[in-house]
């Protein structure tokens, strides 16, 4: 429900603050006097084209901010919200800022939004009608979902549209399955060779490791087994020195053996005896770990050569198919997982063909029902809004409910044909209309705009009201073109509609204006040289001298007039709502 509207600075209006309340509220003043204006200000809230144009001239911008409550629309409206990252408040404010450079700035609760947030939020809390309003049931795709909504078919629909989304998946498997014959036979082909190329190198990162320490050892053999043999060599001498010299081993014993001698005569130097023993046997010790190193060291090329190409061989897969070992042997895992796929795709191709076939011939039962039910319920639908027609001056006219199907081969059985479907069902659904006898039915989106439309829009409306979750209708001189004694009949209709939503309706017929529970009156005035939009909501003395220059003078006979009108209308009130309440206490 809108609840407070305050404008700055929009076309001739410098500033107003339009209070508005629940039920049915009355906007009245003369031509020209800013009411559309006022209306177009709301449009801006609904997500509109801004026009640098409709910045008051010497400002620098216009402001339109709405205060709403969400209301029923509650639900949908805290999604919008949550994508836009806006926080949900129990009351909504909604701002539109159109500078006179030319660009709008969007506010949803202080923050900034895309201007298509307000138009998204918009459509669920207002509903605009008017000669030049594209309203929302001319748009044919809410036509099946108010239809739903009158017959309380909304979780059937729902129903089926789970059933619809699991065999588009389906269907969707069986396509990628169905490629080429020859493309998936040179994949096979493909991935055969891959994972036979991947298997029968048997890798393994552990060998890997091994291969690489191994290679740089034999890779140094011949250096390693000379510089082996030298230093052999130099400690052992003899058969181990290329020229029989002595080694450092066979001159320690002779320094042994001539200290034994001097220490027979002087035992003094038994000490430099006994260090020169153990260096001795140092050197024997390492003179043994060599020649056991040279003797153990088995140094091949060949063996080289074979380390080499294994090594080159791992290189090459890892170039193929991933950085490491690891990666290899994953690419080769994910192969034949594909391989496997495609080797059994012809098995899974038949067992989903049946579960398509199943799923289509469960949709086909729903949703034949769900037709059925919808046919049942347009035909009320059709009788009932014939009837609002007729009431509102329009004999003669029909009222249909269009509904259209198209066979399709991939479609779901329906008593023996397949016809296409989607997530609403297997038919579309559009509301036609003849304003007059004799003319055939039209859509209703075809219908001209004007008086006529809005009727249609009304008689529409007070049908499908209960349907209709959007909180806010906004009725825009829906009495062009219509006299006083069907303005009696909108008047009435427009209130009865305003049991179950908020009514705010521009008009010039005092007929309909007297059924309003809050009357607002817009006027011109010129201050300071400038004309400038004020509202003024009416107290019961203004409203019946509102009423009375609406029917055309300020005499006292008018007056009189003006008075009974207002009477016989809050009469009718009282006793449609005693009617109610004795409904209700007696249900």
């Amino acid at each position: 429900m809108l609840i407070e509207l305050e404008v700055r600075d929009f076309a001739i209006i410098e500033h107003l603050r339009l209070r508005l309340g629940s039920g049915f509220n009355v906007l009245t003043g003369e031509t020209g006097a800013g009411k559309s204006i006022i209306i177009g200000a709301v449009g801006q809230l609904l997500g509109e084209r801004a026009n640098a144009d409709t910045v008051r001239a010497g400002t620098e911008r216009a402001i339109v901010e709405g205060v709403f409550e969400p209301g029923n629309a509650a639900n949908a409206i805290r999604n919008v919200l949550e994508e836009y990252g806006v926080d949900e408040d129990p009351v909504l404010i909604m701002s539109r800022e159109i500078h006179a450079a030319g660009r709008s700035t969007a506010r949803v609760n202080g923050r900034a939004v895309p201007v298509r947030a307000l138009a998204e939020i918009g459509r669920l809390l207002i509903d605009v009608h008017g000669q030049s309003e594209n309203a929302s049931l001319k748009v044919e795709s809410t036509h099946l979902v108010l239809l739903d909504r009158y017959a309380g078919l909304e979780t059937d629909r729902l129903a089926l549209a789970d059933r619809v989304r699991q065999r588009r998946t389906l269907l969707a498997e069986l396509a990628g399955l169905q490629r080429d014959e020859r493309e998936l036979a040179r994949r096979a082909g493909l991935l055969s060779f891959q994972i036979d190329e991947i298997d029968a190198a048997g890798l393994s990162a552990d060998e890997e490791g091994g291969l690489v320490a191994e290679r740089n050892r034999l890779s140094g053999g011949e250096r390693l087994i000379r510089r082996l043999d030298q230093a052999l060599a130099a400690l052992r001498g003899g058969d181990d020195a290329p020229d029989g010299s002595a080694g450092a081993l066979d001159r320690l014993d002779a320094a042994l053996a001539a200290l034994d001698e001097i220490i027979a005569i002087d035992p003094s130097l038994s000490e430099v005896r006994d260090a020169l023993a153990g260096a001795t046997e140092l050197a024997a010790d390492a003179a043994r770990a060599l020649r056991s190193a040279v003797d153990g060291f088995d140094f091949s090329p060949e063996r080289l050569e074979e380390v080499e190409e294994r090594l080159v061989a791992y290189s090459d897969l890892k170039r193929k198919y991933g950085p490491e070992v690891s990666d290899v042997l994953a690419f080769g895992a994910r192969a034949a997982e594909e391989l496997q796929g495609i080797e059994s795709a012809d098995a899974r191709v038949e067992s989903l063909g049946k579960e398509i076939e199943q799923a289509g011939v469960e949709i086909g039962r729903l949703a034949d029902m769900l037709s059925k039910a919808r046919q049942k319920a347009a035909r009320k639908l059709s009788k009932a809004v014939v009837e609002q027609l007729e009431s509102l001056g329009m004999e003669g006219s029909r009222f249909e409910v269009d509904f259209e199907r198209r066979e399709s081969a991939d479609g779901v059985p329906v008593e023996g044909t397949r016809f296409a479907v989607d997530e609403t069902g297997i038919e579309h659904v559009r509301f036609k209309v003849s304003a007059n006898a004799g003319e055939p039915a039209k859509p209703l989106a075809q219908i001209a705009s004007g008086g006529e439309t809005a009727r249609i829009m009304l008689g529409l409306k007070s049908i499908l009201s209960a349907a209709d979750q959007v909180p806010t209708l906004i009725f825009d001189e829906i009495d062009a073109g219509i006299g006083g004694r069907i303005g009696d009949v909108v008047g009435r209709k427009l209130w009865t509609l305003a049991a179950g939503h908020q009514v705010l309706c521009v008009t010039h017929l005092p007929q309909v204006a007297v059924f309003g529970d809050r009357h607002a009156h817009v006027r011109k005035a010129v201050v300071g040289g400038r004309t400038a939009t004020h509202v003024d909501t009416l107290d019961e003395a203004g409203r019946v001298t509102e009423v009375a220059l609406m029917l055309g003078g300020e005499g006292e006979a008018v007056r009189r007039n003006a008075l009974s009108l207002i009477e016989i209308s809050q009469r009718w009130k009282a006793e449609v709502r005693g009617q109610a309440a004795a409904t209700r206490a007696a249900g």
